[in-house]
């Protein structure tokens, strides 16, 4: 591993073909965590003394929540470097990396509604947690819109980076909002800093999906940037040569 110059990854010219190794490793980890997860969540896992089996919906609903606050940061981790760098492949990862998360976010609005009409007896309300995710749902869509108006690529890639750069701010709004305000949301029921409040079989059930999630985005995000590196150089010699090769 230390001897892998990863650098030379920084180049779409070397990362495509890398790329087009991983997703299928990617997709074959995603499909067993996803079967795993749902045999879990779904055979496993104990029925709720309070919520019955209405909450069953949470181990589709948790890892979509964590997933569209972790894909936001590393989208604009990456259209951040893009910006300060100038460098080609990371505002394209950035750019593959939003649709996912955009899904990801309306998953999980989509599946809360599904559990607060038999919980809270309302599809939504205008809750701190509810009204921030939403939020995050605008700066995904306000994003691919924003790098889709402009047929610049690189200022498409700067205009992006500042609006995913400033809705950064929204993410630990998101996360705090249950301790900051008098929200209906419920706190959070895994936590680095004490013991979960579920049955381990639930927790397990939850990672599992969560890391399912996590491979997809992963999956998908490659798969996204292959055909962003083919559009952006197809001009350059080496697509050329590549298409040449093919059949």
């Amino acid at each position: 591993m230390m001897g892998i110059n990863w650098f030379k990854y920084s180049s779409p010219a070397t990362f495509y073909p890398l790329a087009g190794k991983l997703i299928p490793l990617f997709y074959t980890l995603a499909a067993l965590f996803c079967v795993a997860g749902l045999y879990v969540s779904f055979f496993v896992a104990p029925t709720d003394a309070t919520q019955g089996e209405a909450y069953r919906i949470i181990f589709i609903h948790v890892p979509a929540a964590w997933m569209s606050m972790f894909i936001y940061l590393v989208m604009a981790f990456w259209a951040g470097i893009g910006l300060a760098f100038n460098t080609r492949l990371s505002s394209m990862m950035a750019q593959a990396l939003a649709p996912t998360g955009a899904m990801l976010t309306f998953v999980a609005l989509w599946t809360g509604a599904l559990w607060g009409k038999p919980t809270w007896g309302t599809w939504w309300v205008w809750d701190a947690r509810l009204t921030s995710e939403l939020i995050l749902l605008f700066l995904y869509i306000g994003y691919l819109s924003l790098t889709a108006a402009i047929d610049d690529p690189r200022r498409a890639d700067k205009a992006g980076a500042i609006l995913a750069l400033v809705g950064v701010v929204n993410v630990p709004i998101i996360y705090f909002s249950v301790q900051w305000w008098n929200t209906l949301h419920q706190g959070a029921s895994v936590s680095l800093t004490r013991a979960p409040s579920m049955a381990m079989t639930m927790l397990l059930g939850m990672l599992l999906m969560a890391l399912a999630a996590w491979m997809y985005s992963i999956a998908a995000a490659l798969s996204r940037v292959r055909l962003i590196i083919l559009e952006r150089e197809k001009h350059t010699t080496w697509v050329q040569e590549m298409l040449e090769r093919k059949p």
